[in-house]
């Protein structure tokens, strides 16, 4: 599932990449821990208490740079977030120094709209798997997508489920086996913070990483609690690379959590010519 997070988010760009500005090094990232360990109670509890962190942050307004990285494209848009979770979002394009609006994306629990600013065109259709399948040409899911943008990840799995554990680099990774394949949550047990999610498919390749960087500290519910500046997902659907490669890194500039008066509203343009997502094939630029 983790694997179809990453399209969503460059449905957002790719209308716009035309207009984007310099270049964003991907975040460097960890190696996964490789040695085996035992399931203490002292690890079960690190594992429940990073996992139980997630619900403390409900919606997000917030500016990033975002940086994508396809076979065939390598560029970097600004981007107002507004999101609530399980609910819906909204991200808003800018490109270049004066900050033109170029594209604006909206999410709601049954609906997708793209509007092309530059083009006049609006996309619309329902938000499914299929129509977010037809913006990149491979298969995408929301809800994740909208859980990683907030920073924390919803971490579903019950502990009482972990097939092995293994330690190293100063980090603690919980593996998952299903008859799907394989998910390795790695957990910074110093700081309490999930750093990154692997997702394998059934024969072992690496299909998915979600990678989380640059924590800090943010007063929330009467705790505080550290939340991910950059979050950088790599999507490779052949596995360990050996195909083509999705990159995507979001750099949060500013962000408020949890803000009291958080309104995402989408107005349909009224002279944008519309296209229908779910009887189109493909997309017109693709």
């Amino acid at each position: 599932m983790m694997k179809r997070v990453i399209t969503v988010l460059l449905a957002l760009c790719v209308v716009s990449l035309q207009y984007g500005c310099a270049d964003l090094d991907t975040v460097t990232r960890d190696e996964r821990p490789g040695t085996p360990s035992e399931l203490t109670r002292e690890l079960a509890d690190l594992y429940r208490e990073v996992a139980e962190a997630s619900p403390v942050v409900r919606s997000l307004d917030g500016y990033a740079d975002v940086t994508i990285r396809t076979p065939k494209k390598k560029e970097r848009v600004y981007c107002n977030i507004q999101l609530m979770r399980h609910r819906e979002s909204r991200m808003i394009v800018s490109a270049g120094l004066l900050g033109w609006p170029v594209a604006d994306l909206y999410f709601g629990k049954d609906s997708l709209y793209v509007h092309d600013m530059m083009g006049n065109r609006l996309l619309a259709g329902r938000n499914s798997e299929e129509n977010l399948e037809k913006i990149l040409g491979v298969p995408s899911g929301y809800r994740l997508l909208s859980e990683s943008l907030l920073g924390l990840v919803n971490i579903d799995d019950p502990v009482e489920k972990v097939s092995s554990v293994k330690k190293g680099a100063g980090r603690v990774m919980y593996v998952f086996d299903n008859h799907r394949g394989r998910k390795e949550v790695v957990i910074d047990p110093e700081n309490r913070t999930l750093t990154a999610l692997f997702i394998r498919n059934a024969p072992g390749e690496l299909t998915t990483s979600i990678h989380f960087r640059d924590f800090q500290p943010y007063r929330l519910d009467s705790r505080t609690t550290l939340i991910p500046r950059q979050i950088e997902m790599v999507l490779s659907p052949d596995g360990n690379g050996a195909g083509d490669t999705y990159r995507l890194l979001i750099d949060y500039d500013k962000r408020t959590f949890n803000p009291e008066k958080l309104s995402i509203r989408f107005v349909r343009p009224e002279k944008a010519r519309v296209i229908s997502l779910d009887e189109m094939g493909s997309l017109p630029w693709m």
